[in-house]
């Protein structure tokens, strides 16, 4: 019963998902328009070309904060059950935010947090 599941489920994956596909296809009108293939940005046409280089800073900013929210999330189930687990939670927790304010002073140190 589990492998002939398995494959019945997949097979029903696929079919939901390429019937979905098929159905939008054949039911949405479709125009051709020079507009739908130009890049968009908030409304402003853009001027000259769109595949221009970035400053790092952005992507640097950007990454810090991902890091730093995710780690935030694993706080989460720490704080549902501070209580029940005692004073090693305590311990392992203010390690772990010690860790991440030292993540934190690097990027300072490094200037990823200067915005331009």
């Amino acid at each position: 019963m589990g492998a002939a599941s398995l494959i019945l489920l997949i097979i029903c994956g696929l079919a939901f998902a390429g019937g979905a596909l098929l159905l939008s296809n054949a039911i949405t009108p479709g125009s051709k328009n020079s507009q739908k293939g130009e890049p968009y940005e908030c409304g402003v046409e853009t001027r000259g070309q769109s595949w221009i280089q970035f400053n790092v800073g952005y992507y640097l900013f950007a990454l810090i904060f991902l890091i730093f929210d995710v780690e935030l999330v694993f706080l989460y189930p720490w704080a549902v059950v501070v209580k029940s687990v005692g004073v090693v939670a305590l311990v392992e927790i203010v390690i772990f935010l010690f860790i991440l304010f030292l993540g934190f002073l690097y990027a300072h140190k490094k200037g990823a947090l200067k915005w331009q």
